[in-house]
């Protein structure tokens, strides 16, 4: 029952010195920070994914391993993806932002609106027009690599093995000192740091593997609208049902032609098997996207005050209020149900066909862009 709002911050200057509140603690904020439109959770400052002006994208997973996880407040990995995006305009700088800060501020804090515990460390998946990144930690330590190729996801465990393009200078001999690794056979980071069997790991049945099969099918001729089909697959538990449950999905196209512009689609709602991927372009004086805003409580917030989490204020946005009534009439109503899912199954088509246009002709109309998302929040919210 989490709700993800679609929110857009414009590109900042900051006064030297200035301090940035995230979702627990205070950090030092840097000059400038760039635009970016991010998928979050709407109780916490960070993002479980985003985008940035210059075509950067960030995604994030909890992953487990042998490192005791932290419970001190410190910065959550949602919290690193954002500052990643706003703060870098390269995939391989946004994982050093990641990196510098993991060692400056930690990771750790409550993940979950919640008072029960919920804790994790992090992976990202990070993409630029050019390059791609996966980026996995395990408290303070760390292993980037670089994707040369191919396809590439990341789930709840640890997926890195012996290709290790960056990493912390001392990953291995932390490993060594608490006997996970004789420094003798070849380091291999998801072996040495968690429990996970890495020649099975792309054969067994959990959602990292299903994830991998999924793509791998597609491989070379991936399209937003393959990628959202797997985003929308239940059988593989990529899309999640039941206690843990999909409650946004974004799909982003990065052209490495640079006078291309980059596209992001994002769902804002829950289930994506019955939501809207709805388009998003950087443009100057983009409209804001109100509809997909969640109402805020500035220091009244439960999250705000301490002892934190005492109660759990309605966080709905109207679109999400829309599509939760409309869920309803999807799994009660069979006939009523069928027709609002096909109608927004031809307003994303639409959508989708209308951004190929633009990408194939290279012509695209900054007035209408300014309003694209948000039109398209209205089309759908009309269908429900």
């Amino acid at each position: 029952d989490e709700v993800q709002e679609v929110v857009h911050f414009p590109a900042a200057a900051h006064p030297p010195g200035a301090a940035l509140e995230c979702t627990y603690i205070k950090i030092e904020q840097v000059e400038k920070t760039h635009a970016v439109v991010l998928s979050r959770p709407s109780w916490l400052w960070g993002a479980e994914m985003g985008a940035n002006e210059h075509g950067v994208c960030i995604g994030n997973e909890a992953v487990w391993g042998r490192e005791e996880i932290c419970d001190d407040e410190a910065l959550l990995g949602m919290d690193l993806v954002r500052l990643g995006l706003e703060r870098a305009d390269t995939a391989e700088k946004a994982l050093t932002v990641i990196v510098d800060l993991i060692e400056k501020y930690g990771q750790g804090g409550n993940c979950m609106e919640s008072h029960m515990v919920f804790t994790y460390h992090n992976s990202f998946l990070i993409a630029d027009r050019k390059e791609a990144w996966v980026l996995e930690t395990s408290g303070k330590y760390w292993a980037a690599e670089k994707v040369e190729g191919g396809v590439r996801n990341i789930s709840n465990q640890l997926s890195i093995t012996t290709k290790i393009d960056r990493e912390h200078p001392k990953l291995k001999e932390y490993a060594k000192s608490k006997g996970w690794w004789d420094g003798e056979k070849e380091f291999d980071f998801a072996a040495t740091y968690s429990y996970v069997n890495t020649a099975r790991m792309t054969t067994s049945r959990g959602r990292y593997s299903e994830g991998y099969k999924l793509l791998n099918k597609h491989k070379g001729s991936i399209t937003s609208e393959i990628m959202m089909e797997i985003l929308r697959d239940k059988e593989s538990g990529i899309n999640m049902e039941g206690g843990f449950m999909t409650t946004g999905s974004m799909v982003s196209v990065l052209p490495q032609q640079p006078n291309l512009p980059c596209i992001h689609f994002f769902t804002g709602t829950p289930d994506p098997a019955r939501s809207v991927f709805k388009p998003f372009i950087f443009v100057p004086n983009i409209t804001q996207l109100l509809k997909t805003s969640s109402p805020t409580f500035g220091h009244d917030d439960p999250v705000k005050k301490q002892p934190r989490f005492q109660n759990k204020p309605d966080r709905r946005h109207e679109l999400y209020k829309k599509h939760e009534s409309a869920a309803v009439v999807m799994e009660t109503i069979e006939g009523q149900g069928k027709e609002m899912l096909k109608e927004i199954q031809e307003l994303e088509k639409q959508k989708i066909s209308e951004m190929e246009s633009v990408l194939q002709n290279g012509c695209l109309d900054v007035n209408q862009a300014v309003n694209l998302f948000s039109q398209c929040v209205e089309e759908e919210l009309k269908i429900y």
